[in-house]
């Protein structure tokens, strides 16, 4: 596993940058988790390893993520059973050689609404939560020159090593890490994304100190979040689930954020979007057939969650560290 997690490569390629300490020990550091390891790891990377020996002769990473080149029914039968062994999908989609990958979320279309924002042309990114590693691959396509994610799901590992089979030279890296696995003070990274994070903290405002301390200074902060209503003093705070899930803490406003911001010491800060999350983004699908967003609303009213809650807003805040 260590070997398929491409360190070496990561290595070098931080190797003149301030993380090049921390790339050093990730071997050791990698290599204690794995050593306590998940009761389907094996299932999975027996997964990866059923995948067939393809070539991609089209890269699409800009506008989607698609590979494509001529595959036999053979093939085209091992790949489709080898993808669906590392079911459920959550983020997506990925077309790969002819199989469509329809994932719960349709994450290109949140990647739309961010990526106009962006010039990650040459830089160094780290996502945080970064799910399947998608969005690495999206980075790329917009030209980031390495764009490392840490996510401790094993399973979500897995599904970033099938991409990663068949791009094994791009500088995208996925590592089974939280980010409170990360040493403190990396300030390493030009720009760091969290998407889909803030609002399982408990303590959002450490998260955010915790995300500058892995900036450059001059570095930005790609913020996507759970949003309410309100001023800067209004946040929702659910007594118990929030559109079915228990571990949501904090839904603020979009002022209230920009203020957490301006205490967690970001300057410039901006908001670039703000979104409903439709029962077209997020959705049960053959590749994630348990309940999804439909499930989590309420039936009559699709404004508000089951709990009688505001339904899902998302916004995503744009901020740089002085």
């Amino acid at each position: 596993m260590i070997r398929r997690l491409d360190l070496d490569a990561l290595q070098q390629q931080l190797a003149n940058t301030p993380l090049i300490d921390w790339a050093s020990d990730l071997p050791n550091q990698i290599g204690r988790k794995l050593a306590k390891g998940h009761g389907d790891l094996q299932r999975w990377m027996a997964a990866v390893d059923a995948l067939p020996a393809l070539s991609a002769d089209k890269i699409e990473l800009g506008e989607a993520f698609a590979l494509d080149a001529p595959t036999t029914a053979e093939q085209q039968t091992a790949l489709l059973g080898a993808l669906k062994g590392l079911i459920p999908w959550r983020k997506g989609p990925f077309d790969l050689f002819g199989v469509h990958v329809d994932s719960e979320w349709r994450s290109d279309w949140k990647w739309e609404r961010v990526a106009p924002h962006l010039d990650l042309r040459g830089k160094h990114i780290l996502d945080v939560g970064c799910g399947n590693g998608y969005y690495l691959w999206r980075m790329l396509g917009a030209g980031a020159g390495s764009a490392v994610g840490i996510d401790p799901n094993w399973l979500f590992l897995c599904q970033f090593l099938a991409a990663k089979h068949y791009l094994p030279d791009l500088p995208a890296w996925h590592l089974p890490l939280a980010l409170e696995e990360l040493p403190g003070k990396l300030e390493g990274f030009d720009t760091v994304f969290s998407m889909g994070v803030l609002y399982h903290r408990r303590s959002p405002i450490d998260h955010l100190l915790e995300l500058k301390d892995c900036l450059i200074n001059g570095g930005e902060l790609v913020l996507e979040t759970l949003v309410v209503e309100g001023d800067a003093q209004q946040a929702l705070v659910p007594e118990d689930r929030y559109a079915m899930m228990r571990n949501v803490w904090f839904l603020p406003s979009v002022p209230a954020l920009a203020l957490w911001l301006r205490r967690a010491g970001f300057v410039d800060i901006r908001c670039v979007d703000v979104s409903r999350t439709s029962v077209e983004e997020q959705r049960a699908t053959e590749w994630m057939k348990f309940q999804s967003l439909p499930d989590f609303l309420d039936p009559a009213d699709h404004s508000r969650t089951l709990e009688g809650l505001p339904a899902p807003t998302r916004a995503v805040l744009i901020a740089r560290k002085p």
